[in-house]
């Protein structure tokens, strides 16, 4: 299964830097798993697409303001972005895995300094991750930015920090958006509501395992990074209940996707907390979800061969390539695709 297969030709015109001024006026593309026909709709038509007795699940992972300016011990600049807190120590230290950028020069005991003086503890060269123990914590909420992907040229603005985030989000833990779930407002979730459609969340923090880009020819061979997730007892049983009566289980998202097929492999013994490290692809056995609500996804990323294991490979390209040849807006800030 080469990395190829799941590649097509992407305008970078197409990316979107900025969301629309009105988060459910996104377009949705609707994509047929049977048939793999597609048509055209916005995002406000989603209610009607949906059926009485559907289920549907959103993920409430919260941003963190994860990215951290700082400089080394040198004075050169470097870039920090928070993954998971580790531990806290009685003398208020705390300890984190990170993603550093500029980090040339770096070794255990290395000084870096930002709002507080934090000490680099070491490598993990599996996980790809240093640790990082800051003196008084890192203050991320007084100093952080929000963590926009690398694809939105620009620097973080004020309005990213409600815009990059979902109406629905509670507990903070993730360095990147559930970004289906951007498109929803309160006013387009009570409309679902009341045609009898049941929501519930679960959490999966979005870690750095999402967006890091595969670089095995074999896509097999490629090692996602855990992420932590939750789903409480009562959403448990409200799937069980949804499975039992025939009734659609709908995912927003890839991270809803990955945490409920991870906790449900065997719905006898379901694991509804730990850290999942699932790969989703071609050929995986879905036991779970028969919809999915998503964004359109990078070439050749785990998330387009998630897309691809639930849709069918052909189909969901061909339905890409419709995309780019109607003007859709791509990745986190871009439309939106209901897989059905």
């Amino acid at each position: 299964m080469d990395i190829k297969d799941f590649e097509f030709d992407l305008p970078e015109g197409l990316i979107a830097q900025y969301p629309l001024p009105e988060r459910d006026s996104s377009r949705l593309m609707v994509l047929s798993r049977a048939t793999g026909e597609y048509s055209h709709a916005s995002f406000r038509d989603l209610p009607g697409l949906l059926r009485k007795g559907d289920l549907l699940i959103l993920n409430d992972t919260k941003v963190l303001p994860a990215r951290l300016i700082g400089k080394k011990s040198s004075g050169g600049r470097v870039e920090v972005l928070l993954v998971e807190r580790l531990c806290r120590t009685d003398d208020g230290r705390e300890d984190w895995s990170c993603l550093i950028r500029n980090s040339k020069g770096l070794k255990e005991g290395s000084l870096l300094f930002f709002e507080t003086e934090a000490e680099v503890r070491g490598f993990d060269e599996k996980a790809g991750l240093w640790r990082v123990s800051f003196k008084d914590g890192p203050r991320h909420k007084e100093a952080g930015k929000i963590p926009l992907p690398p694809y939105i040229r620009r620097e973080p603005e004020e309005s990213d920090k409600t815009r990059y985030q979902t109406v629905f989000a509670g507990e903070e833990g993730a360095v990147a958006a559930p970004t289906a779930g951007l498109h929803f407002t309160d006013k387009l979730l009570a409309e679902i509501r009341d045609r009898g459609v049941e929501t519930r969340c679960i959490t999966l923090h979005t870690g750095p395992g999402t967006f890091m880009p595969v670089r095995v020819t074999d896509v097999r061979e490629h090692k996602m990074h855990g992420e932590r997730y939750t789903i409480d007892h009562a959403t448990f049983e409200a799937i069980k209940k949804a499975k039992a009566e025939g009734a659609r289980v709908i995912a927003v998202g890839t991270t809803s996707t990955r945490a409920l097929e991870a906790a449900f492999r065997d719905f006898d013994a379901p694991v509804l907390s730990g850290t999942t490290d699932i790969f989703i692809y071609p050929g995986f056995r879905f036991r779970v979800i028969d919809g999915l609500l998503t964004n359109f996804h990078l070439p050749g990323s785990t998330l387009i061969m998630l897309v691809a294991a639930f849709a069918g490979r052909e189909r969901v390209l061909g339905a890409y390539k419709e995309a780019v040849k109607e003007g859709y807006r791509f990745f986190s800030y871009g439309d939106a695709m209901f897989v059905i």
